[in-house]
């Protein structure tokens, strides 16, 4: 029998050697997880003996992390906006970045929302729950990232005000189909720029939804053309970008012809949501 401060010690050095950002944070946050405790608690378990099945599947997690394994991943959940979310490989794990754009999103009037590319339904789902009267639809080409936002939807009590479909953006939707608000956090990460990524992100996370090759410009080239004719008159689009897309993007925007167009900063002072308003039609004389 060893003890959490032994197995916490170890997990902590092996991990460093991994090459792991913090390794303190994420072997406490494995062992919390393994112990079913609160993290909150775990400095005073640490000095109690840990049984011969907990230390096997400590071992289990920080291998796996140590192969850059996400630890959200790992455990199966990642929190984000106040509540946990189911994650797996088959879905982005949701950022604290992404949070600005709901911030966003929740300062417009909306009955409808759409989500493209939901992933895991982080946005989506987290819109439907600050707003309790809305209905959302959530798209992506990724039937198995679709089973883990209705799981997430249900686990929310959401599910009976959220539609899923599975395919390209509005391919699916049916016709005449419009929302108040559009939301989407596509892929925007360029050919180039993958190779740069960080192991966690490059060899763990799904491809289809970091890249669409090229510049990293494609998915917004799509969604901000086609968005207008999906959106009721007054309604809103609103993207999550890269850095250094906030200019191209925003050009996107006007060029689409989308009124009051403006490029969001995270906390950070990065270029990360741009947001555009659909023009009311002109009134044409009688």
């Amino acid at each position: 029998m060893t003890t959490g401060t032994a197995l916490l010690v170890a997990a902590t050095h092996r991990l460093r050697a991994a090459g792991v950002d913090d390794p303190a944070r994420d072997a406490r946050v494995l062992l919390a997880h393994v112990l079913g405790i609160d993290r909150s608690r775990l400095t005073l378990a640490l000095p109690d003996e840990v049984s011969p099945d907990d230390a096997s599947a400590y071992e289990r997690a920080i291998a796996a992390r140590s192969h850059r394994q996400p630890v959200a991943q790992i455990i199966g959940t990642r929190a984000f906006y106040g509540r946990d979310f189911t994650v797996t490989g088959d879905v982005l794990d949701p950022r604290p970045d992404t949070e600005l754009l709901v911030d966003a999103a929740l300062t417009a009037p909306f009955v409808t929302v759409l989500d493209l590319g939901t992933g895991s339904g982080c946005i989506l789902l987290t819109l439907l729950a600050e707003r309790p009267d809305a209905l959302g639809q959530g798209g992506d080409l990724s039937a198995a990232a679709l089973a883990v936002a209705k799981d997430n939807a249900r686990a929310l009590g959401v599910i009976d005000r959220t539609t899923f479909h599975q395919g390209s953006w509005f391919d699916p939707l049916p016709n005449g189909a419009r929302f108040d608000l559009i939301v989407s956090n596509p892929p925007y990460i360029s050919e180039t720029e993958m190779a740069e990524l960080a192991p966690e992100v490059r060899h763990w996370e799904p491809h289809l939804a970091l890249t669409p090759g090229g510049d990293g410009l494609g998915a917004y080239r799509q969604i901000i053309a086609r968005a207008p004719k999906h959106l009721t008159e007054g309604g809103h689009l609103m993207v999550e970008i890269g850095a250094g897309q906030g200019a191209a993007v925003r050009d996107l925007f006007q060029q689409a012809g989308f009124a009051k167009v403006e490029v969001l900063k995270d906390l950070s002072g990065h270029d990360r949501v741009v947001t555009g308003k659909r023009p009311p039609r002109p009134i044409r004389p009688a």
